[in-house]
């Protein structure tokens, strides 16, 4: 099934300043992205950078990347994303996948599997990614979003609170998962169906989502459906701070990731 990978890549960020043209052993970050995403992909997949910096917009030419120049003032990723799609020419049917621009060890077979989510969920608008949680630490922490699901792989709640709670195991405080199931982290990769990207930006916020500051609980909200794939890997480490980036060049300057 044919899809377009998009990646957005806003230049202002508080942690990391300048992130998307970040140095990764003489690469900009956004084109390690790309160039990442690329190894997992067919050839005809078009992977598109969705800058809103020229500066951006010529990293990605001069090394061969396909990039559109977006607004600057864009709310959101997801309102960059539909302006990527207007401005590529997008049919409403067509399908995308969102991957974030500081992921430059993204499993590339990751991308793959979320765009399918929207062949065999003919019911979702809105395709993702989860793994299994295996650390007390991560299921108690509220910077590690948690995600349930039902039956048929459809989220039913995203939440930083460590879901689904044990009634009878956490009288005593969070001391170990949850018995009964294995809890999932959520990735941070989406697939969407063109038209409801559209439309996305434009629906009401929602009271869950300013609770929790989780913009998929959007679509949940009005109900849309968000398809979850279960990875048995978890991603590699994005990059939010120095410290990550410092990390990752690290794991690149020893050829443990090598492109």
């Amino acid at each position: 099934m044919g899809y377009t990978v998009l990646i957005p890549a806003r230049l202002a960020s508080s942690r990391l300043p300048n992130k998307p043209l970040a140095d990764i052993a003489g690469v900009p970050m956004v084109v390690r992205v790309a160039q990442r995403v690329r190894q997992g992909v067919d050839p005809a997949i078009r992977i598109v950078v969705a800058a809103d910096s020229p500066a951006i917009v010529e990293a990605c030419q001069a090394h061969g990347v396909l990039a559109v120049l977006t607004r600057e003032d864009h709310p959101s990723g997801s309102d960059r994303l539909a302006e990527a799609c207007d401005l590529l020419g997008l049919d409403a049917a067509e399908i995308v996948v969102n991957v974030q621009g500081d992921e430059p060890l993204i499993d590339p077979a990751l991308v793959n599997a979320v765009a399918d989510l929207l062949r065999t969920h003919a019911d979702a608008s809105m395709g993702t990614a989860a793994h299994a949680i295996d650390k007390v630490e991560d299921f108690a922490n509220p910077n590690v979003v948690k995600v349930v699901t039902d039956v048929n792989h459809l989220a039913l709640y995203f939440s930083r609170a460590p879901i689904a709670w044990w009634r009878d195991g956490f009288a005593q405080g969070i001391t170990a998962l949850p018995a009964p199931l294995t809890p999932l982290r959520h990735i941070g990769i989406y697939s969407y169906r063109v038209g409801f990207l559209r439309r996305f930006p434009q629906l009401p916020q929602a009271p869950i989502e300013v609770c929790e500051a989780l913009e998929q609980l959007r679509a949940l909200w009005h109900g849309y459906r968000i398809a979850v794939h279960v990875s048995p890997h978890a991603p590699g480490p994005g990059v939010d701070t120095p410290e990550d980036l410092a990390r990752v060049r690290a794991l690149f300057s020893a050829q443990a990731a090598p492109l």
